[in-house]
């Protein structure tokens, strides 16, 4: 065992005395090793409950001949950082708790992890961890939120910020934005749609390494304790197997979860991390395969903010591993991959039925014949740029309009709330990239208002920042290279037409080359909006969104990022 290390021999007596001054005996110290990495803290939703889950983690170890040792990770709400300048740390916590996972799991000479998140980075951020480690792991999340009801309308965090956009608006009342707030959030959880925490927990379900039910169960089912158990329990056969992350994270396994990734109208962050954790486990990823694979694999759920169904609605209809068998049924995923369970995902999805057709549309009759996700490509975005085709308006699927340009999130949030936007325009939000912003923010509030005033079936965005997996409408994020970078977003001028056609996988500015030229010439980058601090060392070393936004010698060295 690795463990033996810091455990075996004379020389490690001071060591051992060092675990028994923890409570450790001499029976426990012969066992395995196994980090259980707790994200659990008292300022994220998703996070609260987590000490239960990891509770059960611990007897599932404990139970299997292991010896559980916990520590913690860091984790950032998304939704309180939202609009203001917390928002810049969430990306950026996404590199911090791997290497903080690698500095605990190394320097204590772990054998197996199993990690415990919840929410938007820090799964990702865990992924990236074990892709890195390569030990025995299994990924456990605490589940999704409940939906919140309302007048009989089921609701969730999207229709909050929404809503701020509809009081804006004069269309609903602050007595009943007050109402919805009571309500909206019901408990503890991952917030209830096919946002970016359900997205990647539904995602690491179908890379294998979470068992079958993690991207689903409701965090206040007692099943979501039982499936923590069992990953207390399959993490020790792994060891037993000497079966490691990376021989999980193959890239037959990421192939898997892009096709289911297109099946269930995943966040577009998905992109962005995959990219990283593939780069972690040394398996290529090219966005171009995102629409290779939307062009063969159907969107077969529309959940919350594409439609009115929730993840709880998923569970109820047969979860990730239901969508799984209806891809297999036409051959969209390789059903031979090995998973954490110790069987293959043809083996874990046998028993899998569809319970609900509308939830999970079959295969034969999907929501749409391309997926979810779709990488436009021009001479705006050279690199690429990603939008959430799921959660389009049909009519927006093409669009041309005047560019209203805007440089940083707070002019476009308040010209949106003052009525500055009009049915036709295309918003560009730039310098909010990976360096510039730095931090790549996330623009809920933004895509928020504009759906609470009617504008999101008329009005496009570009960024080379992020959206929340909670937006819908026309609102393509990641464009590459950013405007920080001096990427063709940072040319853009007031009133330049822009022409989109998600379709044809094609953005485009339409100002011909030599004004651009021009334009680039005289092109300066600004001055860094941070200039201290932990934000600051990112801005340096990050590199572009269009490889996943990771540390990188690009991003060191100072190139195009």
């Amino acid at each position: 065992m690795k463990s033996d290390v810091v455990k075996k021999g004379i020389e490690r007596a001071p060591h051992r005395s060092l675990f028994k001054a923890m409570g450790y005996t001499d029976e426990e110290l012969e066992r395995p090793l196994v980090g259980v990495v707790n994200a659990k803290s008292e300022i994220v939703p998703g996070h609260i409950h987590l000490g239960t889950i990891c509770d059960a983690v611990k007897a599932g170890i404990r139970s299997a001949g292991g010896t559980p040792v916990e520590f913690p990770s860091i984790g950032v709400c998304d939704g309180i950082a939202m609009g203001h300048e917390g928002m810049r740390y969430s990306l950026a916590t996404r590199e911090l708790i791997a290497d903080s996972i690698e500095c605990m799991a190394l320097a204590h000479a772990l054998d197996a992890l199993v990690m415990v998140p919840n929410c938007d980075k820090i799964v990702p951020g865990m992924l990236m961890a074990a892709a890195r480690l390569d030990l025995p792991t299994v990924v456990v999340s605490g589940g999704p939120m409940l939906s919140g009801t309302v007048r009989g309308r089921h609701i969730s965090l999207t229709t909050m910020f929404e809503a701020v956009g509809a009081v804006g608006a004069g269309t609903m009342t602050e007595a009943e934005l007050a109402e919805y707030e009571e309500v909206a959030c019901p408990g503890c959880g991952s917030c209830s749609g096919m946002f970016t925490a359900n997205s990647m927990n539904c995602v690491t379900e179908a890379l294998g390494l979470g068992l079958p039910g993690n991207g689903t169960i409701p965090a206040v089912f007692a099943e979501r304790v039982r499936l923590a158990k069992r990953a207390g329990t399959a993490v020790m056969s792994l060891i037993a197997s000497g079966v490691t992350a990376r021989k999980i994270l193959t890239s037959a396994a990421f192939a898997n979860a892009l096709a289911v990734d297109m099946a269930l109208g995943c966040s577009t962050n998905t992109v962005l991390h995959l990219a990283a954790i593939a780069r972690e486990a040394g398996v290529a990823f090219d966005l171009k395969a995102v629409n290779e694979t939307s062009a063969r694999v159907p969107n077969l759920c529309r959940l919350a903010p594409a439609g009115n169904r929730h993840i709880e609605d998923l569970h109820q209809a047969g979860g990730v591993q239901a969508v799984m068998r209806e891809l297999s049924s036409k051959g969209l995923i390789d059903t031979t991959l090995p998973t954490v369970t110790g069987r293959s995902v043809g083996e874990n999805i046998a028993a899998a039925l569809n319970r609900d057709p509308e939830t999970i549309r079959p295969v034969g009759n999907p929501y749409s014949a391309t997926g979810g996700l779709a990488i436009l490509f021009g001479n705006i975005a050279p690199e690429g740029c990603v939008v959430k085709r799921s959660a389009v308006d049909p009519a927006m699927l093409k669009h041309e309009g005047p560019a209203r340009v805007f440089d940083g999130e707070d002019g476009a949030f308040a010209a949106v709330m003052s009525g500055g936007i009009k049915s036709g325009d295309v918003v560009v939000i730039r310098y909010e990239g990976p360096r510039g912003g730095p931090g790549m923010r996330e623009m809920l509030e933004v895509t928020a208002a504009l759906a609470g005033r009617g504008l999101d079936k008329s009005v496009a965005l570009l960024t080379d920042g992020r959206f929340s997996g909670a937006t819908k409408g026309a609102s393509i994020g990641h464009c590459s290279p950013e405007a920080a970078a001096g990427g063709p977003i940072a040319l853009v001028a007031e009133g330049d037409r822009i022409a989109i056609d998600i379709d044809a996988r094609s953005i485009r500015l339409l100002v011909d080359e030599a004004e651009l030229a021009r334009r680039r010439a005289s092109w300066r980058a600004p001055p860094p909006n941070v200039t201290k601090g932990y934000l600051a060392r990112y801005a340096r070393l990050v590199g572009s969104a269009a490889r996943g936004a990771v540390f990188s010698a690009e991003g060191a060295e100072g190139g195009e990022s």
